[in-house]
This record gives structure tokens, sequence and C-alpha cells, in this order.
């Protein structure tokens, strides 16, 4: 068995793939969950699960001994992150035993480009107030490096999919449409490749890095729809103006914002080779699982 042991905040699915990952290499994976039921179903999944929220802290800190890797996925709320404001503390006195942290972000912190693209070297220019509060959790969670030496390293995630969460599932259920806004397009990454590139950092950590996790081909999203129609042998919905599209507040929300998210930095730092580099290699093997 591993030594290493991972303590995850917010076992959400990203997180989740990470810890099938490393459970199947003999890692310890402890984190929490919001729902009694769900630490229930992570339990049986092998996962010591416990709860925590923004209301309610750890129970027993003792379950953050032994700790040698942490991932946070929690994201943050209009007092801030969660996880640094119960246990900030907590985890800055462990800064000397854990030697690798995580912090998933979104690549909403660069706000929108107008469809240009964008690395971590690029300005942070939030555009909605989601994007706001990531750039503030990021500094925090930084300032743990800076001031307590915690290894902290930045993940800003593109939109995610993957097993039960993508466009053919959309289809299946009925509920693809295809709105288009011209110029309008989005990166995104499967979630694999998401623990993918978390594990390659793990192997060579680089304190205070940010990295871009992206697939190699942003796209308009009625293109990925109509892909997954494809793939289905359906016909595709109807394109529907932007502008006529009666999307909630949170849906016009993302097409608030078009960039292209440059993945370079994971692959000539980390060495990280996509398994899934564009939406129809990802989709095509969600249709061969499924």
């Amino acid at each position: 068995m591993s030594a290493n042991v991972m303590f995850v905040f917010g076992l959400g699915f990203s997180a989740q793939a990470l810890s099938m990952r490393l459970l199947a290499e003999g890692w310890t994976v402890r984190g929490t969950t919001r729902s009694s039921d769900k630490a229930l179903r992570l339990t049986d999944m092998g996962i010591e699960a416990h709860l925590f929220d923004a209301g309610q802290p750890l129970a027993d800190l003792s379950v953050l001994d032994g700790v040698t890797h942490l991932l946070a996925s929690v994201p943050p709320g209009p007092d801030g992150d969660p996880v640094l404001i119960h246990h900030g503390n907590d985890l800055a006195a462990r800064a000397g035993e854990i030697i690798w942290a995580g912090y998933l972000s979104t690549t909403g912190v660069y706000g929108d480009r107008g469809g240009d693209w964008v690395d971590e070297s690029s300005i942070l220019d939030p555009s909605t107030e989601r994007g706001a509060r990531r750039v503030a959790a990021e500094a925090a969670w930084c300032g743990l490096w800076g001031e307590h030496e915690l290894p902290v390293h930045l993940f800003r995630l593109a939109g995610i999919y993957g097993p039960g969460r993508n466009a053919l599932e959309t289809v299946r259920q009925g509920k693809a449409r295809r709105v288009v806004k011209p110029g309008q397009v989005f990166s995104r990454t499967h979630v694999r490749d998401i623990a993918a590139v978390l594990a390659a950092s793990m192997a060579q950590p680089n304190p205070g890095a940010a990295y871009n996790v992206c697939d190699d081909d942003p796209a308009p999203p009625q293109d990925v729809i109509a892909h997954a129609c494809d793939l289905l042998g359906v016909t595709p919905p109807p394109e529907i103006p932007f502008e006529d599209s009666e999307l909630s507040e949170m849906a016009r929300s993302f097409y608030a914002e078009s960039k292209r998210v440059s993945n370079a930095r994971i692959k000539g730092e980390l060495g990280v080779e996509l398994a899934y580099p564009d939406y129809r290699a990802g989709l095509a093997a969600l249709l061969a699982e499924s």
C-alpha cells in the first residue's frame, strides 16, 4: 500500500475522477461532502467521507492527520472560500507535512476576451461575480504558499464533461438546444484528462504555479450538440439565435464570455498527453462506453 494520503475538500465530479485513479494505485483517500447519503456512497467506493460545507466545518480535525496531498474543489461563496474560512489555519499548521496541494479554479478568471487566446500569464479580468470570487479565492490559496509554504498549485478548469455529464446525455434526454451567438467559443475538458493533469503535477510539484486544463479545440457550443446528434444518428435541433434563446440568467452568463484557452503549459511543463484532445474524441469514447 502507498503511504500517500489524499484529502479532498469537495468530492465532486472532477475530484472523484482523481480519487478513483489514486485508489487504484493504492492511495488512501479521505474527503468531504455535504450529504450524509453521498458520504455513504463514497464510503462504498473506498473513500473515507466526512461532512463539510460553508456552515459546517469538519467535526474532527484528526482526519487531516497524516495527509500528504490536499485538493480543494469547493466553490467560494459571497464571504470567500469556506475551506479557508473554517480551516485555513489548520492547513497552515500542517504545511510542513503536505507535499502537494491543489486548488480547482476555473477559466472564468480570465473573463471575456472576444474569442482571443489566453494563457496562464494573461491578466485576470473576470466579467462575472463568480469569476471575481474565483480570483479572490486563488489569491487566498496562494497566500498560504507565500506566508506558510503550503505547496499550492492552481488549476483553471474549462467546461467539464465526462461519463453521465456530456452532450450525448443532453441529446438523449431531449434537452439539447443549439443556441448560436456569432463568434462564441468555449474551451472544454474531459474529466479524466483533469485527473491526468493533477496526477502529473503531483509527480513534479511546482508550488505557486497555475495551469489551464482544457483540450486543444475551443469550439462553438452548437457544433458540439450537432456532433453528438450525428453520433447518435438523430436530427440536430434547429439553431436558435442567442437573442431569441430565452436562456436562464445562469446560462446567459456563460455566453457573456468567449475565449480560447491555451493548454501549452500542461503539455510543455507537465508532459501531459491528453487522452481526449477534442470533443470529438471525448464524445466518441463516451458513446463506446455507454
